[in-house]
């Protein structure tokens, strides 16, 4: 790069070589030092307003390049809206539609459910005693195998042990399978909540008992089904 002073003083040498006095060449420095200024500032002004004109040409390209694309973006939007919303009205007609699917087959799945209860509880109440009927079958084949013995036996205490095997085993099956106990027998305290006193008397006893056994009761697990019919004693009255 040239130092500024040594391009002054060559300058000046070349004023000199064409004989013009040294003051005057400062003067004609200084005026071409200004016009260099002047000329610079004036391309700078130049520069400037080139610039200001390009951005502004660009500027306004920019704009109306952008207004159609603007325009064209607002339709395609508008359009966009218009689709979802008929989108939204098939999806939510199409919701409806399963709901409505989904509910009568939900009506028809609790009418089948409420048909089966229905039918089981029928069957449970109809079939109950299936089981107990089953086992009481056993018994009666005893009980038919022990009258067919007693008619040609001769001993009747055989045939009164042949019934006392088929009711003690009959009366095994129903304590141990179904809980059915029967109860009831003299000399029992005489107790109101089970047993039906069928007539009283009075005797050397200190409280009621039962003097005689009408008829046993019979408990399935806690629950009397069936009322011993029994005879009280009571005590004297003094």
């Amino acid at each position: 790069m040239v130092n500024p002073f040594e391009k002054r003083a060559l300058e000046i040498k070349k004023i000199q070589k064409k004989n013009l006095p040294f003051d005057f060449s400062l003067i004609i420095l200084n005026l071409r030092k200004r016009k260099r200024v002047m000329a610079m500032s004036e391309e700078k002004k130049d520069e400037e307003l080139d610039k200001a004109e390009n951005e502004t040409s660009s500027e306004v390209k920019e704009e109306e390049s952008s207004e159609p694309e603007d325009k064209a973006s607002s339709e395609n939007n508008a359009e966009e809206k218009e689709e979802s919303a008929e989108e939204k009205i098939a999806r939510l007609e199409k919701e409806i539609e399963d709901l409505k699917k989904a509910a009568l087959y939900k009506a028809a799945e609790n009418d089948n459910w409420r048909k089966r209860m229905m039918q089981q509880k029928e069957d449970a109440v109809s079939y109950a005693n299936a089981s107990l009927l089953g086992d009481l079958l056993e018994s009666l084949d005893n009980f038919d195998r022990t009258i067919e013995a007693a008619e040609n036996a001769t001993d009747p205490k055989a045939i009164a042990d042949g019934v006392k095997m088929v009711s003690k085993s009959l009366v095994s099956m129903l304590e141990n399978k179904y809980n059915l106990t029967g109860y009831g027998a003299v000399g029992d305290a005489f107790d109101p909540d089970i047993h039906e006193a069928i007539g009283m008397q009075e005797g050397d006893v200190s409280e009621e008992q039962l003097a005689a056994v009408y008829l046993k009761g019979y408990k399935l697990k806690d629950k009397v089904i069936r009322h011993a019919k029994v005879m009280v004693v009571k005590p004297k009255a003094e």
